[in-house]
């Protein structure tokens, strides 16, 4: 197929737009692949649809090599399912939720568990027809809070969601294994530095959850692992080593102590340490106690204590994750003033315990331990309140940041942190949504059998921009040849007749070989030709140009960064054999 420039539906940008903070963002518009429509809603030009259907294409035929089955559901969905499961009001403000003319409630579907589930409740009945996966490549809708960096969080997205459909745990975990390997494979081919994280299973409920995160400084999500052991997680799903507990034998007693103007964890060191307490303090000795709202749904508000060491802050990702699903949002000022006993700067587990408020603490923070904390009243801290005498928490929760240095959970050594963009997510999701819609089909002995089902979704568009991020340079992108939109970029440079006539001619012996080819005959100068070639990104450009009066053509390699000259006889056999 023969691209020619000069009626390709493009324009290209010099300038970044505004709104672009990360090199994807500003590339595919600059480039002319994607064009925004509001915030988190972008249109696919031509070119990146291109790309766009590429993606598609490998997710479809790895997923095709294991046996799912391709199906496609509607956008536009019903409120009834969603209420069996709870998820209508789980998913919150992300939601989109609208209402038909005759007032009955729909939801643009963000994931489709349930919709999956009662349509092989609706189809099979028998052992005879298991195991069975189905999988769709469609749109989805979140209504994100601050969608950013263009395709990569947006409000509407394409999603690749798989659904396997086992009757038994054995069958599950052979899914599972099924599209991890699958999923190993499709990264591979698209070119993608990746890591399999553990993760937390959140909103969709099951048991074993593994992210794929693609390796970007510009990721929002943090994962950590260890270089000696090759553990590696979501910083959501990182536990705590926690240290023994302690004897209480012989330890001092608590006391109380003014400590004016020791609001923080800081100041508050800095007066244990000219207090003459017989040792050094750290901010590790402290104990910061942080008071938050949660909420289930369809619950009350709640109060919730969370104590953690000083020397860490609490991750909200992590707060979020421990408590997930319930809601959960700082105190406010209106709250202070209607719990008294809440003194900020001083807050301590016993006033907490005294007031009913549920109290959660770190890992860390085990029996025997002695600390610094507050004493429930302004100016005053307690020294040597000890864990499980003076204090007994109602649970621990794993809150504090993940930090570098940090021992592995596995006990392999240190943790190192990384940024990454998810883009792949597998759940061993059980039996959460067979049981909600009774999915039973008859088993070989006659008895009812409830199948277990596992989710996996791959975020299609999302990896068009994850593929720019990873592969462009300070010219522009640099696709791979498997989701190129072209596979050579011929540019004719000057005005020589019998140049451009031997580029028209080249481009339709490349096009006989199946070769997908840009033809750049527009009336632009050599200048603006090359630039809009290394921004467009296709593996291959061939110039064209002054020397063809000598049969050379010149070859530039956008992921090397090479160039050379080759006769123009031997052009055609070496861009057709790429």
């Amino acid at each position: 197929m023969i691209t020619r420039l000069s009626s390709l539906f493009l324009r290209t940008l010099r300038d970044d737009p505004a709104d672009a903070e990360v090199p994807s963002h500003k590339l595919l518009v600059r480039a002319g692949y994607v064009r925004r429509i509001a915030p988190g809603v972008y249109s696919w030009l031509p070119l990146g649809l291109r790309v766009l259907r590429e993606v598609e294409r490998v997710v479809r035929e790895e997923m095709d090599a294991i046996g799912a089955q391709e199906i496609s559901l509607p956008a536009l969905l019903p409120r009834q399912a969603y209420e069996t499961t709870n998820r209508w009001t789980e998913y919150g403000p992300a939601l989109f939720r609208l209402k038909d003319r005759k007032n009955n409630d729909y939801l643009l579907g963000p994931t489709h568990e349930e919709m999956f589930a009662l349509t092989v409740k609706g189809e099979l009945n028998s052992y005879k027809d298991f195991p069975v996966t189905l999988y769709q490549v469609q749109t989805k809708y979140r209504d994100e809070e601050r969608p950013r960096a263009g395709i990569l969080r947006g409000r509407e997205f394409i999603m690749k969601d798989s659904y396997s459909f086992d009757l038994d745990d054995e069958g599950l975990a052979k899914s599972y294994a099924a599209h991890r390997g699958a999923y190993q494979r499709m990264f591979e081919r698209l070119g993608l530095k990746y890591v399999i994280v553990s993760a937390m299973s959140g909103a969709m409920g099951g048991s074993a959850s593994e992210e794929f995160l693609a390796e970007s400084a510009n990721g929002e999500d943090t994962f950590v692992r260890c270089l000696e052991s090759g553990y590696a997680a979501n910083v959501e799903a990182v536990t705590t080593m926690a240290p023994p507990a302690r004897s209480l034998e012989g330890l001092p007693e608590a006391r109380v102590l003014d400590t004016p103007d020791t609001a923080t964890i800081d100041a508050l060191v800095t007066w244990a340490n000219g207090a003459d307490l017989g040792r050094t303090v750290t901010a590790a000795d402290t104990l910061k106690n942080i008071l938050v709202k949660t909420k289930l749904p369809g619950g009350e508000w709640e109060l919730v204590g969370v104590g953690i060491p000083g020397d860490r802050e609490v991750d909200t990702k992590r707060l979020e994750a421990a408590l997930e699903p319930a809601e959960v949002v700082l105190l406010t000022e209106s709250d202070f003033a209607k719990n008294p006993f809440l003194v900020r700067g001083y807050i301590g587990p016993r006033a907490l315990a005294a007031n009913g408020v549920r109290y959660l603490v770190d890992p860390r923070v085990v029996t025997g331990t002695a600390w610094i904390t507050g004493a429930d009243e302004a100016g005053k801290h307690v020294v040597d309140l000890v864990c499980g005498r003076d204090f007994t928490p109602d649970g621990t929760i794993e809150a504090a940041e993940v930090r570098d240095g940090d021992p592995s959970p596995d006990g392999g050594g240190p943790l190192v942190a990384a940024r990454g963009i998810e883009i792949g997510h597998i759940f061993q999701l059980g039996r959460k949504y067979t049981d909600a819609f009774t999915v039973d089909v008859l088993g070989q002995d006659g008895k009812k059998v409830r199948p277990t089902m596992g989710s996996y979704g791959v975020g299609v568009s999302r990896l068009v921009a994850v593929i720019a991020e990873q592969c462009h340079d300070e010219r522009g992108l640099r696709w791979p040849a498997e989701v190129a939109p072209a596979d050579v970029h011929l540019v004719i440079a000057g005005k020589d007749a019998d140049a451009t006539a031997g580029a028209e001619q080249l481009a339709a012996d490349l096009d006989a070989r199946g070769v997908r080819v840009f033809l750049d005959d527009r009336k632009a100068s050599p200048g603006v030709k090359f630039a809009d070639a290394e921004l467009l990104g296709v593996p291959v450009i061939c110039v064209v140009g002054r020397g063809w009066k000598d049969g050379m053509v010149e070859l530039r390699d956008r992921f090397a960064g090479t160039s050379r000259e080759v006769p123009a006889a031997e052009a055609l056999e070496l861009l057709s054999g790429r």
